[in-house]
């Protein structure tokens, strides 16, 4: 569980008043064409938490779990879940994909596995015929590159995001958008069993805000707190 803000100090302090937003989602019901989707990277916090989510998603059900670890282990019991899905965790991604894309409407690759086989992986889910969403921080730009001239000549789609948190997206935006209103910025996050300060997240923020033609970050991080920066 993690925490990431943004606090804005006004230019003018003559207005104060707090603005709430509150967002509505509800799902669409379930079609007999449901999305199969692949896990990779099983057994990783992320992917444990996907089979959890994607098993109550409507339009949505777990075709195949992948992992180096817990080979042979029920995805349930992975997950944490009570009943089982009758649906062992196999080492081998591309014998997964193969025996899936037979007659596939559509499917989706979510990769967790988060080491170097990023990139071959979301060829071979392409090559069987799987979108593929790669959850990842700190991707390298060319691999980014090189990934998005594939699958667009391939013409089958890609999402390499550095968060899969809807509330960090949207804290972005928001914080991008009122930084023309705003003289001071201050970053504040707090994670459990963080390796490392400031995270990519936090980091993706400072850089969504030090775009606006203000300057950002311009004090020596060895002033004080590290993570109580300016934009001025």
């Amino acid at each position: 569980m993690g925490f990431l803000s943004c606090v804005m100090t006004p230019r003018e302090a003559t207005i104060g008043l707090p603005v709430f937003c509150s967002i509505t989602m509800s799902a669409s019901p379930r079609s007999s064409n449901s999305i199969k989707v692949v896990v990779n990277g099983a057994c990783s916090p992320l992917g444990k938490a996907a089979i959890s989510a994607i098993t109550k998603a409507r339009g949505m059900e777990i075709a195949g779990v992948v992992d180096t670890s817990c080979v042979g282990v029920d995805a349930a019991e992975v997950a944490g879940l009570e009943e089982p899905l009758e649906l062992p965790i196999s080492k081998d991604l591309i014998m997964v994909l193969g025996s899936l894309s037979q007659g596939l409407s559509s499917g989706v690759m979510v990769d967790f596995s988060g080491g170097s086989d990023v990139y071959e992986n979301v060829k071979q889910a392409t090559a069987f015929g799987f979108r593929s969403i790669v959850p990842m921080e700190n991707l390298d730009i060319d691999k980014v590159a090189a990934l998005s001239t594939f699958c667009s000549k391939a013409s089958m789609g890609c999402l390499i995001a550095p968060t899969l948190s809807i509330a960090s997206v949207l804290l972005q935006q928001a914080a991008a958008s009122a930084a023309f209103y705003y003289k001071s910025a201050e970053i504040v996050e707090s994670h459990q069993n963080a390796n490392e300060f400031p995270s990519g997240e936090a980091a993706l923020l400072a850089k969504s805000i030090s775009g606006l033609g203000q300057l950002f970050n311009t004090k020596d991080s060895s002033e004080g707190s590290p993570f109580r920066q300016e934009v001025q």
